[in-house]
């Protein structure tokens, strides 16, 4: 096992390949506060990539409700369960280091029919069947398993919720998924850090789903090797005829309806971690805001996908999904600082990537007070370019309001 350094967990972790990193990495952020579960990020990836045979059941972008919903069903759950197994009560985060045991340093201590490099299980079929089950399903019966509360809690007390979780291949920095393969059929580009399976190398083993503790490798029968999320790497460069030879959103995050995306490509330091680079959105957001928030960071893959918290959902329930920056994260968003605010412009405003972004202030709107806290809005508007520094996109904080005149298509 090497020693790599994991950001996320603030410490050096155990991993089975010597760290080596991309020039530039493939991350975003998904706004969970707007996420409407239409399920049209869904169909726009299954009609892109999994509409054959064989790939019935592959929904490499699925929408879940939490607590209970989940594709494979308790795929987190099940994950959590064997960690704390292996570490009977250190799963702990210390201030904003993780001092629990990773998948790959629980894998080791782990007792099953065969020895593992990453610690995880393999779902059944009947887990795999249903990828929007419990969907809007907010509330259990207490000892009853299987069952939703159809009274809820009675008003003036209502402790009902639930929320929609939108995912896609994280395309980790310490992917599970490639840490578990015997054949080294998994490997990441250095140009944008995507994920991928070599499909001449693989022979179908499973290993990588296995592994993967988001589980999204997926088995094809038809073909027998395994097949992932390959965030649409054609339009990353730039093969897209629409944007003229620029990089181009996948197709997941073009078609979100509740505009909860943002698709990015940071550069890479020669650490390993985020090089500075201020004024990008994906970098303001994880860095300088502290909004965007790993994807159960404790499992030590280091994913790439980040997520704005639900600000509505028990604290402890998000602790343990996002981590000790929730507190931060959500009271951020509930009063948004005025360049938070003209930058959750920029999510799906363009089908370009954007790599840089401007704010030309405004005028001031109104004054308020949220939370307890004062808030003031202005009209700023943002700038977002390209790769190139071309502008590709310009919008204001403040939507315009259009007024219909008195004669129109829809006139009695």
């Amino acid at each position: 096992m090497a020693q790599v350094y994991n950001w996320q967990i603030h410490r050096r972790m155990e991993y089975p390949h010597a760290e080596h990193h991309p020039q530039r990495q493939f991350a975003f952020v998904f706004n969970l506060n707007r996420c409407i579960a239409c399920q049209t990020c869904t169909f726009a990836c299954k009609s892109t990539w999994t509409f054959s045979k064989g790939q019935e059941y592959m929904w490499w972008n699925n929408v879940e409700t939490k607590p209970y919903g989940g594709y494979p069903q308790f795929w987190d759950v099940k994950l959590l369960n064997m960690l704390e197994e292996t570490n009977p009560g250190g799963q702990k985060w210390n201030g904003k280091t993780f001092e629990g045991k990773t998948i790959f340093e629980a894998a080791q201590k782990h007792i099953g029919e065969e020895p593992q490099r990453v610690l995880g299980y393999l779902p059944t079929d009947e887990e795999w069947r249903f990828p929007n089950i419990y969907e809007d399903t907010a509330l259990s019966r207490k000892g009853v398993p299987d069952a939703y509360d159809k009274e809820g809690v009675k008003l003036p007390e209502h402790r009902t919720w639930f929320f929609y979780l939108a995912r896609i291949c994280n395309h980790c920095t310490y992917p599970g998924c490639l840490a578990a393969c015997p054949r080294n059929a998994i490997y990441k580009r250095p140009e944008d850090g995507v994920v991928l399976v070599d499909q001449e190398r693989c022979r179908g083993y499973r290993k990588c789903m296995e592994g993967c503790p988001y589980k999204k490798t997926m088995y094809r029968p038809t073909t027998r090797i395994m097949e992932k999320c390959i965030a649409c790497y054609p339009r990353l460069e730039g093969r897209d005829p629409e944007t003229g030879g620029r990089p181009m959103e996948t197709r997941c995050m073009v078609e979100c309806i509740g505009q909860i995306r943002l698709q990015g490509l940071v550069k890479i330091g020669k650490d390993g971690g985020w090089a500075e680079d201020r004024y990008h959105p994906i970098y303001y957001l994880v860095k300088i805001a502290k909004v965007a928030l790993p994807l159960y960071p404790q499992f030590g893959t280091e994913p790439n996908g980040y997520y704005i918290p639900p600000r509505w959902v028990p604290r402890a329930y998000l602790k343990q999904m996002f981590g000790p920056g929730v507190d931060h994260a959500i009271e951020t968003y509930m009063v948004p600082e005025r360049e938070l605010l003209a930058v959750l412009q920029l999510f799906r405003k363009t089908t370009r990537v954007i790599f840089r972004y401007e704010i030309k202030e405004g005028p001031k709107v109104f004054e308020t007070e949220i939370h307890g806290k004062p808030f003031t809005l202005y009209n700023d508007t943002v700038i977002g370019y390209d790769d190139l520094g071309t502008e590709v996109i310009r919008t204001q904080v403040e939507e315009p309001f259009h007024v219909r005149p008195n004669i129109h298509q829809n006139s009695i």
